[in-house]
């Protein structure tokens, strides 16, 4: 949902969206034409001018795209009838996107199985949660409608544990903080987010120092919200960015085949069906610890 500001009256919606969203102004128009777009609950046109308060809620197209099942190792972790708990290498794509349409996540877990629940749509069969494809470890997914729904709504209540291992630039001095902070689209770059209060929604991080080395920090974080890029953006606005991070550093990259010094290490929830309380960690990848070695000599 988005809700319009002084700085937007009069934007045609076709344009005022292609600047705060990551679809394309075909896609907008094609949505719009389909009625996945309102304004205010109501049916408009592309060329719609902008209202101060007008709220626009965007529903996903649901494209029919044919997404090819490919043989990809998976590092599962845990499987039942219900779900999955995968470990997901640095440098995966969870889902096909336009312009990516193989050797994701979603491509390998067609492969491995039939069973993915269809929630959401046909290019992210199964997927309950997202992580960046840079940042490696563990994600639910769930392999029907009934499983996904619960898991998505106990994500949505925060009932779901998801911890973080992360390497910053420079000394946080405090042992533990709490990053409250809103997260919405940069307005100068739509690839981008960052902490802005205009058209924005909450977000909160948990970190805790781990160990302190001369130039970084490592850390643990621990997500009470999950919006895009959020443990990255709320590192980088308190002025201890991501080792490594292309896009939210400035500093120089260490490796740039590699990504941002993130993992996603440890992931617990209530099973959907038996209730029972469950709880996985994964290992630092080799290429982290190689890194993280030289930060501990510098």
């Amino acid at each position: 949902m988005l809700i319009v500001t002084d700085d937007d009256i009069n934007k045609r919606l076709d344009k005022y969206l292609v600047e705060k969203t990551e679809y394309t102004r075909s896609k907008i128009q094609k949505m719009i034409e389909n009625k996945n777009i309102l304004v205010n609950d109501r049916e408009v046109k592309t060329s719609y001018l902008l209202k101060k308060q007008d709220v626009i809620t965007i529903e996903e197209l649901n494209e029919e795209i044919d997404i090819t099942p490919e043989n990809i190792p998976l590092d599962i972790y845990y499987e039942d009838d219900d779900l999955i708990v995968v470990n997901k290498p640095s440098g995966m794509v969870v889902h096909p996107a336009p312009g990516n349409y193989s050797s994701t996540l979603v491509n390998a877990l067609l492969y491995h199985t039939n069973e993915l629940s269809k929630v959401n749509t046909n290019i992210r069969p199964g997927i309950v949660h997202r992580i960046d494809a840079d940042t490696s470890g563990l994600l639910l997914v769930a392999k029907n409608d009934k499983a996904h729904n619960t898991l998505a709504k106990a994500i949505q209540n925060k009932e779901v544990v998801r911890e973080y291992i992360a390497l910053v630039h420079g000394i946080i001095k405090e042992d533990t903080a709490t990053i409250d902070a809103p997260i919405g689209r940069d307005s100068k770059n739509r690839k981008k987010m960052c902490v802005t209060a205009e058209n924005s929604k909450e977000a909160v991080t948990h970190i805790r120092v781990l160990e302190r080395y001369k130039k970084a920090t490592l850390i643990r974080c621990k997500l009470e919200t999950g919006r895009t890029h959020q443990i990255r953006v709320h590192l980088s606005y308190i002025g201890h960015p991501i080792v490594n991070d292309p896009v939210y550093s400035s500093k120089k990259l260490i490796d740039p085949q590699f990504g941002q010094m993130l993992h996603a290490e440890r992931l617990s929830f209530v099973h959907p069906t038996t209730q029972q309380h469950m709880e996985f960690t994964s290992p630092l990848p080799d290429k982290f610890i190689e890194i993280l070695e030289i930060y501990k000599d510098k």
